[in-house]
């Protein structure tokens, strides 16, 4: 029994089986998680240290330098860089791709603990692993104009947290923004002085009066009691009845001394929505969580939950959304690309069972693999969905090569019979498997990229294969089944071809011969091909990751160093009117004093996202240029920084935000900070460079005060003393926290406001010395103000400022080429140099690896051509087709306006497999025709056999990307220079194999029947 009788005696098992697949995989399809990016472990960890409020040469020397010195000796470190500023630093440790970096986190903080009894006293570190889901992937706003801040932020924390907190899938919700509530007393100071109390006097004795605690067992007839001693404060008058001195003639209650009052915590942060105060919940997801799913599952909650009268819940970020128009594009690419396709059927073959069977081989795959993915533990993300578009075309291509051949062998007998389906499906088997090899042999040296590149497009590749390969195991199999079911008497004798068949069959013969009499006039199709490709690749630009409008964007800002709260929220206020009068703006949500990401930042920094309509509007490139133009002009002083919210978190994760990035190493900081400004503005004056920082990032200002030792000794106080007592009187004092239904709400003792609000007060407060005599503090203190000490920057141990930019309407590779060119002519200190870092060095290393990627592809097609065909000749023929083909692809990118990036370069990669396919579809026809055919005759033979194949192939494939290569829908950028990038090389594959590689092989070969027994021992 040969294999055609076997896969027919079988096929009700076989097809069974297949359809028991499809649906498995098409149950498993909800299941899988949806995410934004693949599952990706960046190799880095970031180390924040907090020391108190030390300055930041000293936090440097005592904490950053120590901490850098141990972690460079962990095994695998590839560099280390740190940013130190007034107690604070933050360290942030890379290691290579594919680390295990569970072990690699635990390995820093077994590192860091040998040293930290070494480090100045009390301080903290707080060590992390750097990836995605440090970011929210869902975020709401509360806004009222009736209820308070303290009211949303409880409602927020207390029951909001807790509903979502419990949905599958979320790790952590964070309420960001509001207002806490407090008990404040504040103390009168001359009752105070009369009383010979003290702030911490009367703090030390509220915490004493509000106690809870066992105090022991007793037991009684028959049960045992637990004795409680509870003297907890309950109320505002519980704390005024507060008792703190005691004589014969009475008590002093602390309502005699101060008042007693509902307040709120002190805040350094300000968050608002929409122009609004609100409160801000951020929803992060787990690494293994289904965004979608987890983000239907909130909506259900909230929905569920009865706010309050007059409150507003608003979600302003949603990340499943981009996720889901990507899967929308994706669908919708792939039925336009189908239906095309169906119709490229028809028109060749004029049979609708054809046509339907082909068809059914498009779900029947992208069913079966998403079994797969499930296996292999991968997700929905925008680089998945992206290998699934792109694959679609190559699928149907095997299923369109198949079909012809059955179709046209049972023409050609016009007799029906289940052998002749099967033998022509077995006959077909041979060059399926070289040409289904040859697309996912490309693939393999994927498999060793590493870098952002590798971690993106390995989940792109690996998808890619799986498609192709259930694609051959479909079409090796199913396809004759449901020929040799639904192809009838009928279908045999429906005539071949046609007129126009015969039109383009009898001028492709007599170009042919005219060619095989003249081979070197093929030179008028290289020649220009190659030259307008060399004119293309010199206008070309070059780029990183493809830029995708993602319908919101990230708006960083920076006030001069030292603003106040207060002066920053009043620039920010006209950014806002900025933003509410662009019609392309939906929502907004502003921070400041803290970040996207949650993280705490000065109070003149913070950040904007920006969520734009939904299509049609104009470019987000567009918005943002036209945002940061009139923030620039009319809002002075402030610094900006515009970027997609994609982009900005990439940056974050792989701490190389911007795309420009020159690193100024010198150990003189101040000659450093001088380079670094004129570094700034020469580069400023580049075209197409923006949002340029010089790197010199001071901290607020500061009120030094200097306690004179002698003069403290002399009131019986010394310096600790004195900073103990200004910080009970500047900041208050904590005493106890007091039980409010479902929360604790702290009691803090201060001083009156107005007695503390700028140095002329503060030279005047008034400290109780141990004696209890009082003396005020310019007595023993001289105050001075002094400006904000910048961050310290280092890399590898180095002191570095890093100059940075982004770009804007220019592509990166001019634009850093201009870059060296200024930088040629800044003069550095002696000792000192610069390196370019940022997203060009990223690229610099992408593109190395996807060139190495590519020449490996090359190898291994031609190593497979080998052993397919053993002569060198015939490998090398159709080598040379896919790499004439690249100059096609320049010409499509500089066409369309695409500039080389890693998604176009693996394009170019794909191209290789997919023309040595086709060639190898020409070679395989040329192998069965008969020996004894002259060897011109034989050549146009299998050019004629191939044409109507591989001309539906081509133009399938090609109207299946058209979608993508024409961006439709949301997160199609993503794959346009891809597709652009395989349309354009596929546009002259026709040509190529058809004419130009027999033409080239009729050249390099004159004994075509030794060939014949070589092929075919």
């Amino acid at each position: 029994m040969n294999w055609g009788q076997w896969v027919r005696a079988h096929r009700r098992s076989l097809l069974f089986f297949l359809l028991a697949l499809v649906i498995a995989g098409s149950v498993t399809a909800f299941r899988l998680p949806v995410t934004l990016f693949p599952q990706v472990d960046f190799p880095r960890v970031e180390v924040t240290l907090d020391a108190g409020d030390r300055p930041a040469e000293q936090m440097a020397m005592q904490v950053t330098i120590p901490v850098e010195e141990m972690v460079r000796r962990v095994p695998g470190v590839l560099s280390v860089r740190s940013t130190t500023s007034r107690g604070t630093a933050e360290v942030s440790v890379n290691f290579p791709w594919g680390r295990d970096m569970t072990v690699a986190t635990m390995q820093i903080d077994a590192a860091i603990a040998q040293i930290l009894s070494t480090l100045p006293a009390g301080t903290t570190m707080l060590t992390r692993h750097m990836d995605p889901t440090v970011f929210p992937f869902m975020a709401y706003s509360l806004t009222s104009d009736r209820v308070p801040l303290t009211a949303l932020h409880d409602l927020a924390q207390y029951q909001l947290r807790p509903l979502l907190s419990g949905v599958e899938g979320v790790a952590r919700v964070q309420t960001v923004g509001g207002a806490q509530e407090e008990y404040r007393v504040t103390l009168d100071p001359g009752r105070l002085q009369a009383c010979g109390l003290t702030v911490a006097d009367v703090a030390r004795i509220l915490g004493a009066a509000n106690v809870i605690s066992a105090i022991g067992r007793l037991e009684d007839h028959y049960k045992l009691y637990l004795g409680i001693s509870d003297t907890r404060l309950q109320t505002l008058t519980d704390l005024r009845q507060t008792v703190l001195l005691s004589s014969p003639g009475g008590v002093v209650r602390v309502g005699d001394v101060g008042v007693v009052s509902i307040g709120t915590t002190p805040q350094w942060i300000r968050v608002n929505a929409d122009g609004r105060e609100a409160v801000l919940l951020n929803v992060y997801q787990q690494p293994s969580g289904n965004s979608v799913q987890i983000s239907r599952a909130i909506e259900q909650r909230i929905r569920a939950f009865h706010l309050p009268p007059g409150v507003k819940l608003a979600r302003w970020y949603d990340q499943s959304q981009l996720v889901l128009q990507a899967a929308a594009s994706v669908r919708d690419a792939i039925f336009i690309g189908v239906a095309l396709a169906a119709g490229i059927l028809l028109l060749f073959l004029r049979n609708l069972k054809v046509t339907i069977i082909a068809l059914l081989v498009v779900p029947a795959v992208l069913a079966t693999s998403m079994i797969l993915l499930r296996v292999l533990d991968m997700s929905f993300n925008i680089m998945t969905l992206g290998g699934i578009a792109a694959a679609v075309g190559l699928i149907i291509d095997d299923a369109i090569v198949m079909l012809e051949h059955i179709v046209r062998r049972l023409r050609s007998s016009h007799e029906l019979t289940h052998e002749r389906v099967m033998s022509a499906a077995r006959e077909f088997a041979a060059p399926l498997v070289g040409s289904s090899a040859a697309t996912m042999i490309i693939f393999i040296p994927l498999a060793f990229l590493d870098g952002v590149t590798g971690a993106f497009f390995k989940a792109l590749s690996l998808t890619m294969v799986i498609c192709l390969f259930l694609s051959f195991l479909v079409t090796w199999l199913a396809v004759p089944l449901l020929a040799d079911i639904f192809l009838g008497h009928r279908d045999a004798f429906q005539e071949e071809g046609g007129r126009l068949t015969r039109w383009v069959h009898d001028h492709y013969d007599a170009l042919m011969r005219g060619l095989f009499r003249h081979p070197s006039r093929v030179l008028l199709f290289i020649l220009p091909l190659l030259g307008a490709g060399g004119l293309a690749w010199e206008r070309l630009g070059s780029g990183f990751m493809p830029t995708m409008d993602e319908g919101g964007f990230v708006l960083d800002y920076r006030s001069p160093p030292g603003t106040s709260l207060t002066e920053t929220d009043r620039l920010l206020r006209q950014v806002e009117a900025i933003i509410k009068a662009d019609p392309n703006v939906e929502t907004y949500s502003r921070r400041t004093g803290t970040q996207l990401s949650g993280g705490v930042t000065e109070a003149n920094e913070g950040d904007f996202f920006i969520r734009l309509k939904a299509q049609p509007r104009q470019p987000i490139e567009q918005v943002m240029d036209r945002v940061r133009h009139e923030v620039e002009t009319q809002v002075p002083g402030l610094e900006i920084e515009l970027d997609q919210l994609m982009e900005d978190m990439i940056g974050d994760l792989t701490s190389v935000p911007e795309p420009i990035e020159i690193k100024l190493y010198s150990d003189d900081p101040e000659v450093l900070q001088g380079v670094a400004v004129k570094t700034a503005a020469a580069i400023s004056k580049i075209p197409g460079v923006v949002d340029v920082k010089n790197g010199i990032n001071p901290a607020g200002d500061a009120l030094e005060i200097h306690v004179d030792r002698d003069r403290a000794a002399l009131e019986g106080v010394d310096p600790a003393m004195v900073t103990g007592l200004l910080s009970a009187q500047l900041s208050g004092v904590v005493a106890t926290q007091v039980q409010n239904s479902y929360k604790m709400i702290d009691v803090r003792v201060w001083i009156p406001e107005p007695l503390r609000t700028n140095v002329y007060q503060v030279e005047r407060l008034m400290l109780r010395a141990p004696d209890g005599h009082l003396f005020p503090l310019r007595r023993i203190a001289t105050l001075r103000s002094v400006n904000g000490q910048p961050e310290i920057n280092r890399d590898n141990l180095k002191r570095m400022v890093a100059v940075t930019a982004r770009i804007s309407g220019r592509d990166m590779g001019s634009t850093l080429r201009a870059v060296q060119k200024v930088m040629a002519s800044v003069t550095l200190p002696v000792g000192g140099y610069y390196e370019l870092g940022g997203l060009y060095q990223q690229q610099q290393a992408a593109f190395k690896g996807l060139v190495q990627v590519f020449l490996a592809a090359v190898a291994l097609v031609f190593l497979l051509l080998l052993a397919l065909y053993e002569r060198f000749r015939i490998a090398l023929v159709v080598m040379l087709m896919p790499l004439l083909s690249l100059a096609s692809i320049m010409i499509g990118l500089w066409l369309t306006g695409i500039e080389i990036n890693i998604s176009a370069m693996m394009g170019m990669t794909m191209i290789v497999g997919i023309v040595t396919e086709v060639a190898i579809f020409y070679f395989s026809e040329w192998c069965s025709l008969d020996p004894g055919l002259d060897r011109q005759m034989a050549l146009i033979t299998a050019g004629k056999n191939r044409l109507r194949p591989i001309a539906m192939t081509t133009l399938a494939a090609i109207l299946i990307l058209l979608p993508l290569a024409l961006a439709w829908g949301e997160g199609a950028q993503m794959q346009q220079p891809l597709a652009i990038a395989i349309i354009s090389g596929m546009m002259v594959q026709l040509p190529l194999v058809l004419v130009v590689m027999p033409l080239l092989f009729y050249v390099l070969t004159s004994h075509r029947f030794e060939l014949k027994r070589k092929l075919h021992p």
